[in-house]
């Protein structure tokens, strides 16, 4: 299976796990179109590009406003879906402005790729929150729907337009529901983004990490070069026997033992334990890791990145890129939301839109 000649339309391309998803398929040969609106709180960031930034193209548009794109969906083989807001305590906080960008947007895009390219492949970025508190552990496709905020409501919603248009025959969609992703080009000067770019900001920045509760709610980070691999799988794939996958790290760890590896890592103290804050705790799902037997057996697909070397990897990275990653004036940014100029009317006019 290769990309090479093949036109690839990712949304949120300028993101985390759309950057890296676009280095690969840009150095693969692939002819690589990146559509993101650079909304604030998102983590796009030009600088993510960097490798490849003179053989992609960029769109910065709203997903929401696809009548600014039409060629570029028109003419796209696959597309990768990953545009979106993913902070939980943002939903919580602002959940018109989630349901704004996580769901009207999303039905908006795919209401032209219907009627502008039907049937075109789409691989969209899900995410384990839309399972809320586990009822078993490891958790399967099979586990009830039960999230806990706005974001996971939200994640799914779009989940299941994605799904019903495909069970209509009219886009060729499959879903990838992420667990705790980490690695190169996370944004870490995003507030209220999860603990691993808290983690991960604090350990380049030389400063101790601290872990809510006891430390031992688990979690099975993955590392982002085995998503982009599964994401190129399920947009290459010929045969779907399934329409949504599990997407986990190879190994279920404690959050003690993940921050108390990155301290090793970067040279500082154990971490410390620190009261749940209430506001966080309303949101905790307890523990929680992924069942991914359905991609390994129908797509061969494995997770083969372990947390000690992904972490290193990522704090590799960091260390000769970190100016552009973080603001030296603000290590530990508050958990607030701003917008300015274009990008605040572009939010809220699609806010307004919603009501």
């Amino acid at each position: 299976m290769t990309y090479r000649n093949r036109k690839v339309l990712i949304t949120g391309g300028l993101g985390f796990i759309g950057s890296n998803l676009a280095i690969r398929l840009a150095e693969e040969g692939a002819r690589v179109t990146l559509v993101d609106s650079r909304v604030l709180g998102c983590g796009g960031n030009l600088y993510n590009i960097e490798p490849v930034r003179d053989h992609v193209r960029v769109v910065e548009v709203d997903i929401g406003e696809p009548e600014k794109f039409l060629d570029e969906i028109r003419s796209s083989d696959v597309i990768f879906n990953l545009a979106g807001e993913i902070s939980h305590l943002h939903s919580q906080r602002y959940p018109e402005r989630d349901l704004a960008i996580n769901t009207l947007s999303q039905l908006r895009f795919l209401m032209s790729c219907r009627e502008h390219a039907p049937g075109v492949r789409i691989v969209y970025a899900g995410t384990r929150q839309i399972y809320g508190v586990p009822e078993y552990l490891p958790v399967d496709e099979s586990h009830p729907v039960n999230p806990v905020d706005f974001n996971g409501v939200h994640k799914y919603a779009a989940t299941m337009y994605h799904l019903m248009l495909t069970r209509a025959g009219e886009l060729d969609a499959v879903v990838l529901r992420l667990t705790n992703v980490y690695g190169p080009r996370m944004a870490l000067d995003v507030p209220c983004q999860g603990f691993l770019s808290t983690f991960f900001r604090k350990a380049a920045s030389g400063h101790a990490l601290e872990v809510f509760g006891d430390g031992r709610q688990l979690r099975d980070p993955v590392y982002v070069g085995d998503v982009v691999e599964a994401m190129r799988i399920a947009g290459g794939a010929t045969r779907l026997p399934s329409r949504a996958y599990n997407v986990g790290g190879p190994a279920g760890l404690t959050l003690y033992e993940i921050a108390a590896i990155l301290s090793r890592q970067s040279g500082l103290e154990p971490p410390a334990l620190r009261p749940f804050p209430e506001e966080r705790k309303a949101i905790d799902i307890g523990s929680y890791y992924t069942d991914s037997t359905r991609i390994a057996q129908e797509l061969r697909w494995r997770a083969a990145v372990h947390f000690e070397e992904g972490a290193r990897r990522t704090l590799d990275y960091y260390a000769g890129n970190l100016s552009s990653y973080l603001n030296a004036q603000d290590t530990d940014p508050p958990c607030k939301l701003g917008h300015n100029g274009q990008k605040r009317r572009m939010v809220l006019s699609t806010v307004d839109a919603a009501r």
